[in-house]
């Protein structure tokens, strides 16, 4: 099962981790979108700087902090992805009660980490 997933907060910058996601997600050949303030490319994603009504989007992973956040509350809700993955410094007490609410898991862990130990 390929699990489409989408990269919120993605940067182009090549040293940041939500980078590093879409070139790990790419290379196990899962499905790829990505939201940034910039466009461009990684990886021969594109990045997209407007919210788009991806369909059958399995996994979201943050790479923004909760305060960030707020404002993609809606959004993030409105795909009703399977799971939400919150990075390594994106963990959020108000946002886990509103996906729960919406029967959408979440979990505080580190996208790289699972792709890496295949528990992704």
């Amino acid at each position: 099962m390929n699990k489409k997933t989408l990269v919120m907060g993605a940067s182009l910058k090549p040293n940041r981790y939500s980078n590093y996601a879409i070139q790990r997600l790419v290379a196990k050949a899962i499905d790829v979108v990505a939201f940034g303030m910039k466009e461009g490319e990684v990886s021969g994603i594109k990045v997209s700087s407007e919210l788009l009504n991806y369909e059958e989007v399995h996994t979201v992973t943050l790479y923004l902090n909760s305060k960030r956040q707020k404002e993609y509350y809606d959004y993030i809700v409105s795909l009703s992805p399977k799971r939400v993955i919150f990075n390594p410094g994106t963990e959020n007490p108000e946002f886990y009660d509103i996906l729960k609410a919406n029967n959408i898991e979440f979990e505080a862990a580190c996208t790289l980490v699972l792709l890496s130990t295949n528990q992704y």
